[in-house]
């Protein structure tokens, strides 16, 4: 039905809020200077340097592993992992025109590293530890050369791949127990290599870096030492630091012209040591371990990626940390808009909530609990809490200027609080749980009082929405059930069945109707009134849907879930009117911001999209 149609009008994507800090050297500066390049989910991001304007290069079917771009810039490489036993994409990007150049399968399951050549002739790809083989391919005629098996049988796995920067012939692999140098024998087709001899030392080769005379080569370690080896002798130079080793690894390194080397570890250290004795020059302490390190231009300036989402610039001269870019780093729960306000919207997810300036994706603050996941939000409609539901079995009440707890509301749940919404006046809270209780709870001046539970549902409350009189509510579960409840005499009023998991429910703005979506790609319409069904549309080609939300004049509504497309329905008609594709993971809310101007939607690789609302005349 509606959705397999091709020629539905796209929506226009404003912006994205992420980054994939955990793909090792995923973040890139192209050599124009004027972009970045990084991964997030399936997609390729370039952002402009300059206005911080974003293009997406879509074509992986699967969260993309590795992304390097040639010394020219007129390419762009970027593979990507996939199921075992099915070989995984490997796409050349024409960077010019922003599209495909050619796409390359021959490694199983994972590629695990990228390079090009320094004359733009060649690619190098190593597979990941399913595959374990290194394969040239020749730009030109989008053909592979040659492979080869990455690592002799009895060392480990390789793990990282570079290209020499004089030479189309010679490339460098490294990995667990293995360091080898390849010279690429054109004329008969293969690829011999030369063990680099380490004596007594047994390492695990996480990074390599060749400066640019191609003298030496150094490589980082999980011991955190960093190995360097004379490129043309196969011999190891020199080891160190000797004593202060960077504590939990060396995830990825730089050779500045100056000869210094920049240092990310595992433990978040961003350090600039000199080059001959690995001594600390300055040192300056990011979040999460720091996987990416990008010169730009001649080294004056650099940036720094790390697993917890962050990037951040450094000026060569005074060596000073700024956060540019932030983003979740795991799985985002929900999201939602204060009451009358489009400048602000607010996201969760596993250790925190942020709440983010909408115009410009910047952060504006962050409310940390640390090893708690929260499940789902909302804003009060004075705007004066945040309320939030926790997977500790906690309801956790929060300052939206300041982040200050307000109120914590102790064993809310005794499975963790699933579902979170507040009412009109501000004075009540109701609550679902991973049990199936529904509770009402009374919010006094710093304190709380339990005025109700409802036991009906069976299982997790997955979604609750309250009438604008406060005195109904409906609430949605995975049992297959929906009830709409008398919020006065706290006593089921109505019931809807299905045989599907309920994942979300919805109020028309004139509350004689209800929509529900849930597993079985269905939206469905029903009655308050007396629980009959009214109609069902077919949602989605292909699993749940997730989230949905319904515009102030009921006119259209919005949909998202696990075919990771977001779309705009008109109610009356049944029928979808736009599409928005960008999404890589599943989709697990979408709202509709209050002045009709844009909408949000996350997903559960970390996420966060703003799209263009195409009805703003009819919201």
């Amino acid at each position: 039905m509606a959705g397999d149609a091709q020629d539905i009008p796209r929506l226009e994507l404003e912006a994205v809020i992420g980054f994939n800090g955990h793909v090792f050297s995923g973040l890139r500066v192209h050599p124009d200077r004027e972009h970045f390049i990084y991964p997030l989910g399936c997609t390729v991001i370039l952002k402009s340097l300059k206005d911080g304007k974003q293009e997406f290069l879509h074509g992986h079917t699967n969260n993309v592993s590795c992304v390097t771009v040639s010394k020219s810039g007129r390419y762009i490489a970027s593979g990507q992992v996939t199921f075992m036993g099915f070989k995984a994409d490997l796409i050349i990007w024409d960077y010019e025109k922003r599209a495909i150049h050619a796409r390359l399968q021959l490694h199983k399951a994972k590629v695990e590293g990228l390079a090009f050549s320094p004359n733009d002739k060649y690619l190098v790809s190593l597979g990941g530890q399913d595959d374990g083989s290194i394969v040239v391919w020749n730009l030109e005629s989008k053909e592979a050369i040659c492979g080869s098996p990455a690592s002799a049988h009895s060392a480990g796995h390789c793990l990282t791949i570079e290209y020499t920067n004089h030479s189309d012939n010679i490339f460098i692999s490294a990995g667990n127990g293995t360091m080898r140098v390849w010279e690429l024998d054109l004329p008969n087709r293969k690829i011999r290599p030369t063990e680099c001899q380490t004596g007594q030392l047994k390492r695990i080769v996480k990074c390599i870096e060749i400066p640019d005379d191609d003298l030496f080569f150094y490589c980082g370690t999980t011991s955190g030492d960093i190995l360097k080896v004379n490129l043309k002798t196969r011999l190891l130079n020199s080891c160190g630091p000797r004593k202060q080793k960077f504590s939990k690894g060396v995830n990825t390194l730089k050779v500045l012209k100056s000869g210094d080397i920049l240092v990310g570890s595992g433990d978040g250290m961003f350090t600039l040591c000199s080059g001959p004795n690995f001594k600390t020059i300055k040192k300056v302490q990011l979040e999460g371990g720091v996987t990416s390190i990008a010169v730009r231009g001649e080294g004056h300036q650099f940036f720094a990626g790390t697993e917890a989402a962050q990037i951040y610039r450094f000026g060569y001269t005074d060596f000073k940390e700024e956060l540019i870019a932030t983003s979740h780093n795991s799985a985002v729960n929900d999201v939602a808009f204060p009451f009358g306000s489009s400048e602000l919207f607010a996201t969760c997810s596993q250790d925190d909530i942020r709440v983010w300036h909408a115009e410009t994706s910047k952060e504006l603050l962050r409310i940390s609990v640390p090893n708690m996941t929260c499940n789902a939000l909302d804003f009060m409609i004075d705007g004066h809490s945040i309320i939030s539901a926790w997977n500790d079995g906690k309801i956790r009440v929060f300052a939206p200027e300041t982040g200050r707890a307000m109120l914590v509301i102790h064993n809310a749940h005794s499975m963790g609080v699933t579902a979170i919404a507040g009412t009109r006046d501000c004075k009540r809270i109701v609550s679902g749980g991973g049990e199936g209780q529904v509770r009402v709870w009374e919010i006094l001046q710093g304190c709380h009082r339990l005025i109700e539970t409802m036991k009906e549902h069976k299982a997790t409350v997955t979604s609750i929405k309250i009438k604008s009189n406060d005195k109904e509510c409906v609430t949605a579960s995975s049992d297959g059930a929906c009830i709409i409840w008398d919020l006065v005499r706290f006593v089921r009023n109505q019931m809807v069945l299905a045989n599907t998991l309920f994942r979300s429910v919805c109020y028309h703005p004139e509350e004689y109707q209800i929509i529900t979506s849930g597993t079985d790609r269905k939206i469905g319409y029903w009655e308050v009134y007396d629980g009959s069904a009214i109609r069902e549309l077919e949602g989605s080609l292909s699993g749940a849907i997730n989230g949905m939300h319904i515009s102030q004049s009921g006119q259209h509504f919005v949909t998202g879930g696990d075919e990771k497309l977001v779309k705009v329905w008109d109610y009356s008609e049944g029928e979808v009117t736009h599409v928005g594709v960008g999404h890589s993971g599943s989709i697990t809310s979408v709202t509709i911001s209050s002045d009709n101007g844009s909408m949000v939607s996350t997903s559960a690789d970390g996420a966060v999209l703003r799209w263009r609302y195409p009805h703003p005349s009819s919201p």
